[in-house]
C-alpha cells in the first residue's frame, strides 16, 4: 500500500536535482507528513487551499530508508503515516499533479 505526500512542483524539482527530498517539516517537526490514499483530498483542502502547482508523491514504504510510523495528529482521530528522515527518491514510484476542479476543490484519484 502506497503512502502519499503533497508538495509543490518547485520543491520536487529541487529534490530531483539534489537526489533527496526533505520537506520543511522534517527540520521543524522531525518528520515528513504523509497521507493514505483516502486522506489526500482532505489533507490538500486543509493545508494547501488556494495554492497551485502541487504534486502528489506516490511512495512505496518498503523502499524507504527512513522509518515510517502511524501517528494521530492532535486535531484528528485518524492515523497518518509520517516519514522520520529524508525521502530517498527511489521510493517515489510516481509523481501526479494535484488537480483542482471548477469549484476550487482538490481532486485525487490515486
Amino acid at each position: 500500500m502506497f503512502i502519499y505526500h503533497i508538495t509543490t512542483r518547485k520543491e520536487w524539482d529541487k529534490a530531483v536535482k539534489k537526489g533527496i527530498y526533505k520537506s520543511p517539516s522534517l527540520s521543524t517537526e522531525g518528520f515528513i507528513h504523509c497521507s493514505y490514499q483516502q486522506q489526500v483530498q482532505d489533507s490538500a483542502q486543509k493545508y494547501f487551499s488556494g495554492k497551485d502547482n502541487l504534486v502528489v508523491l506516490c511512495i512505496e514504504p518498503d523502499l524507504l530508508r527512513a522509518d515510517v510510523r502511524e501517528e494521530n495528529p492532535p486535531d484528528s482521530k485518524e492515523k497518518f503515516p509520517h516519514i522520520f528522515g529524508a525521502l530517498n527518491l527511489e521510493a517515489v514510484i510516481e509523481v501526479q499533479p494535484l488537480l483542482v476542479d471548477d469549484e476550487g476543490q482538490f481532486r485525487f484519484e490515486g
